[in-house]
């Protein structure tokens, strides 16, 4: 159960890193009728990037920290604590898993750093959680927002469920490692 705790909290930070830096958090999205598509717009916490044709890419960082809007600034502090609290989380069960094959005496040791890990991986998990599923439901209510002008309206981009899949993985991991 820890090993396997360990392997879904390494993929979950990973998962974690991923989806911060993802540029494809929103994705443009075509409602008319018109199947000629030139672009493709994505918007990410960091920068925001044209595919055209799909042969050439440009991305072009945010200019300004001042001028992002805050729910944006938001997301991003989150999502770099979610990134430094995962690596934390994934060092903590690596030496409790350690700690407990080392050690087949004391039990105590192990509990503290196998809960210490635990705790941290839920913690993460909701961190990712919270601007990942924010970001879903203002795309979704923005998508059908009849007032919203088409050009504007966005799709969930694959960064997103990058993050809801690696809210999974974080969680499950931190229930395994609670549950010692």
């Amino acid at each position: 159960l820890q090993i396997t705790g360990l392997i879904f909290g390494g993929m979950g930070m990973v998962g974690t890193l991923a989806a911060t830096a993802m540029p494809q958090w929103r994705v443009s999205a075509y409602v008319d009728g018109n199947i000629v598509v030139f672009e493709t717009i994505w918007e990410g916490l960091w920068m925001d990037c044209i595919s055209q044709l799909g042969i050439r890419l440009q991305c072009k960082f945010y200019d300004s920290m001042l001028a992002l809007p805050p729910p944006l600034e938001a997301f991003r502090a989150l999502m770099c604590m979610a990134v430094g609290l995962s690596v934390l989380s994934f060092l903590l069960a690596i030496v409790g898993v350690k700690y407990t094959q080392r050690t087949k005496e004391g039990p105590q040791g192990v509990s503290i750093f196998i809960l210490a890990a635990g705790v941290a991986f839920l913690l993460t998990g909701t961190l990712v959680l919270i601007p990942v599923s924010w970001t879903g439901g203002s795309i979704i209510r923005d998508f059908y927002d009849p007032e919203v002008p088409v050009p504007l309206k966005r799709e969930l981009g694959a960064a997103l469920y990058v993050g809801w899949g690696s809210t999974a993985l974080l969680l499950a991991a931190g229930a395994m490692y609670c549950h010692f």
